[in-house]
């Protein structure tokens, strides 16, 4: 294979072929195409994409370059667990979003859907950019072991029903090394490689469905809801071209996603939904049951979405899944009076302060990425790779569009802070994201669009 060949046909609109495009997978997986020759194909697809065809066989090809998880039971037919483990004869399910602010849904949905009776090995990442990450929440929990081994990872989901883990270095390493060449060379945004960065390590769990929740909106990964439509749409063509089972909600970022932003305030906000503890914020509710039904449809659970939504519902509001949170935890290292008594093992920041707006109003327009980018600023995100997050800052009580703020009314936030220098901060930065006027006619939007 002569990669500058393959480099020169695409930089001139041609196509490369699935045997082609396996190989060039196998070159940046094993280091025999080099840095150089990754980012200038990189860049030859920004600049003219892929068809339909070559987006299925990259994701295919980055899907098979490490191990390809086998489940007892499942559809997709895996080879026997080893480690003697019990049968597992459920679906094998999972979801995925774009990232956002205050999006702690993974940490209700895992626990929902398995205690509908799916299995559910969610392979999580940690926050980029502004968007807050599954695994840094999970983190502020003492204990819980984000990287088991491969053998305590099928464990787990065998014993709970649901494990949420960090990608294990043996999970499409492909992607690996050219997302970090790509970041290094402008070239993170490409609708193709997008899609076979995520797609290929869903597929490489072995799932038998997954459901996508693909954000648009201010605090969105992709702001504008063309671009969105056309991830999401792409997402379900690569998924389902790969034999995946896949459908996408686009749901709304324009204010952050129940009323907490951080990680352990976003881990104390998923346990008071799961054991009634605290109110059912609306819109987190409804994604979360919207994409809770969506996934035990596609799963074969359920052949109606009515009746899944139902049992979504019902397995929150009995403690099924609060139970099944609990024993996940539990199984991955973390404290197993968790639920019982979550101050007692989240951390907290030692100032925790109102931030009231300049002037009293309604909350008429949030710049949510704003608000991302001030939690990073406290330390509970990383502005470089290396950086220590915070697990204890963030917000609470965040204001929604619509609502009255003001003093005698309700702040903009609760601030979180470590100390009194970011503490100010991070109000300038929260102030600087709110708009405040006399009236809002907007609606609150949750589920814009369901693409299957």
């Amino acid at each position: 294979m002569l990669v500058a060949e393959l480099i020169r046909r695409k930089r001139d609109g041609g196509e490369l072929t699935g045997e082609e495009i396996e190989q060039l997978v196998s070159g940046i997986t094993d280091g025999t195409v080099t840095d150089a020759q990754v980012g200038a194909m990189a860049m030859a697809i920004v600049w003219r994409g892929m068809s339909r065809e070559e987006r299925v066989a990259l994701t295919g090809a980055m899907m098979r370059s490490g191990e390809v998880l086998k489940w007892h039971g499942s559809k997709s037919g895996g080879a026997a667990v080893s480690g003697g483990l019990a049968k597992l004869d459920r679906p094998i399910l999972d979801k995925h979003s774009t990232g956002g602010v205050g999006d702690k849904v993974s940490l209700l949905l895992a626990p929902i859907v398995a205690a509908c009776g799916g299995a559910v090995p969610m392979i999580s990442g940690r926050g980029l950019g502004h968007t807050g990450g599954t695994l840094d929440k999970l983190e502020s929990i003492p204990g819980y072991d984000v990287v088991p081994t491969p053998s305590r990872f099928r464990e787990v989901v065998s014993r709970t029903g649901c494990a949420i883990i960090g990608q294990t270095a043996a999970l499409a390493p492909a992607d690996r090394r050219l997302y970090a060449i790509r970041d290094a060379t402008g070239t993170v945004e490409s609708l193709p490689l997008i899609v076979a960065s995520i797609l290929s390590k869903k597929l490489a769990a072995g799932l038998d469905a997954l459901v996508m929740d693909v954000k648009a909106g201010s605090g969105a990964f992709l702001p504008n809801l063309d671009d969105t439509r056309d991830l999401a749409k792409a997402i379900v063509e690569v998924a389902q071209g790969n034999g995946l089972a896949t459908s996408a909600l686009i749901t709304d970022m324009d204010q952050v996603l129940g009323r907490t932003a951080g990680n352990a305030v976003e881990v104390r906000e998923a346990i008071d939904m799961l054991t009634g503890s605290g109110t059912l914020e609306p819109r987190l509710l409804e994604v979360t049951l919207a994409l809770s039904a969506e996934l035990l449809v596609l799963g074969g659970i359920y052949s109606e979405h009515s009746a899944a939504r139902t049992a979504a519902a019902r397995a929150l509001s009995s403690g099924a899944a609060a139970d099944t949170f609990g024993a996940m935890v539990a199984a991955l290292g973390g404290p197993a009076r968790l639920l019982e008594s979550p101050a007692e093992f989240l951390p907290q920041a030692p100032i925790a302060r109102a931030v009231e707006p300049p002037a009293s109003g309604v909350v008429t327009q949030i710049d949510v990425r704003t608000v991302g980018v001030g939690i990073v600023t406290l330390g509970g995100g990383r502005a470089r790779e290396t950086d220590l997050v915070d697990h204890a800052v963030g917000l609470t009580e965040v204001a929604a569009l619509g609502e009255s703020v003001g003093p005698g009314a309700r702040p903009l936030a609760i601030l979180h802070a470590r100390d009194e220098a970011s503490f100010e901060r991070g109000a300038a930065a929260l102030r600087t994201a709110f708009t405040v006027g006399d009236s809002w006619t907007g609606e609150a939007a949750t589920v814009l669009e369901i693409i299957r």
